[in-house]
């Protein structure tokens, strides 16, 4: 008998589980769907996350550039937690604004969405990578807003750069809690924030998007926080068992017992029938595309399901882990006018 080393029998386990919250078509679609996303919540433990009463919403700064207007603010999205954000806002844009939530991924910090390579290896994520989101979300029209993550940058990062994710992981794991649920609840305290405090917000067009680490949270995020339009994660939407369960994935990506509910492809029906777009590389070697398009294969009967069949669209750029703003903003831009 041929030896199975623990890790491939944990994995051949999610492979051969048939989630217990896929959709069958038994029930209505909202019904689903309403089940389903109070399920993902317990899953992400976002009820053991005690809201702040007051975000002590904060301008730090504001700036005027040549093409934005730029505001650097803090919030306080759990008692004693606090982080910060950068807005965009494109000059000579009158009336409501869509603005889009950016997101990095285990990076350097939100400072490569700004384009502000602070890093010798920033350069390489900006140049070759695409990652700067808010440098193009400006020139796309669209107002931004980069959100420094947990474990990243400020918010944790390494002295060096890097991030630094596991002891807090693991912690917010005997906590009850989950790494990736402080991030959406994050997301969705600065969402708050850009409702309250920016008037010319679109509060009808607030998107979200990310790479990798940040695609994970946009994706978790819009299939918790119904405001979200429209969600454009990359690198990041694959089966478990191609991706996270197969390989060595940062803590953060965990969630227990979350195999037994969902798979990538089944959380995607809760953006349904708000858009998606999932990007990725072919040659991506830790999100295969076979896993990709096996998980979108799911999220498009879903979204078939829920009567939109056209509202999510799949992204293929022709190399490997990185964003692809040539070829995604425009799907955007398409599904964003259906």
């Amino acid at each position: 008998m041929m030896k199975v080393l623990p890790w491939q029998y944990n994995r051949d386990i999610i492979a051969s589980t048939t989630p217990s919250l896929r959709y069958s078509g038994e029930k209505p679609f909202s019904e689903w769907q309403n089940e389903a996303r109070a399920a993902l919540r317990k899953l992400l433990r976002l009820d053991a996350i005690k809201k702040s009463e007051n975000t002590n919403f904060t301008v730090e700064y504001v700036k005027e550039e040549d093409e934005y207007t730029e505001y650097r603010f803090t919030l306080e999205s759990e008692p004693g937690y606090v982080f910060p954000s950068v807005l965009r806002v494109p000059r000579g844009k009158a009336g409501k604004l869509p603005t889009i939530v950016c997101l990095q991924g285990h990076s350097t910090g939100f400072h490569i969405s700004l384009g502000k390579p602070i890093f010798e290896r920033d350069i390489k994520s900006i140049q070759g990578g695409d990652r700067d989101f808010c440098v193009r979300a400006i020139k796309e029209g669209f107002a931004c807003v980069a959100v420094e993550m947990r474990n990243f940058g400020e918010c944790g990062g390494l002295e060096t750069g890097g991030p630094d994710c596991h002891v807090s992981s693991m912690n917010a794991i005997i906590n009850g809690r989950t790494t990736i649920g402080e991030r959406v609840h994050d997301i969705s305290t600065v969402i708050d924030a850009l409702i309250e405090n920016f008037d010319f917000v679109d509060t009808d067009r607030i998107m979200c998007m990310g790479n990798s680490g940040g695609g994970t949270a946009t994706f978790y995020a819009a299939a918790i926080d119904e405001r979200i339009s429209l969600a454009m994660p990359s690198c990041a939407v694959c089966t478990y068992k191609d991706s996270i369960a197969a390989m060595k994935h940062c803590v953060c990506n965990f969630i227990p017992d979350i195999a037994n509910y969902f798979d990538m492809g089944d959380i995607g029906g809760l953006i349904a029938p708000r858009k998606l777009v999932v990007v990725n590389g072919i040659a991506d070697d830790i999100f295969p595309d076979a896993g990709v398009r096996e998980s979108f294969d799911i999220i498009k009967s879903l979204y078939s399901a829920a009567g939109v069949p056209d509202y999510c669209a799949l992204v293929t750029g022709p190399e490997g882990h990185r964003f692809y703003a040539d070829a995604a903003w425009p799907v955007l831009h398409e599904l964003e006018a259906k």
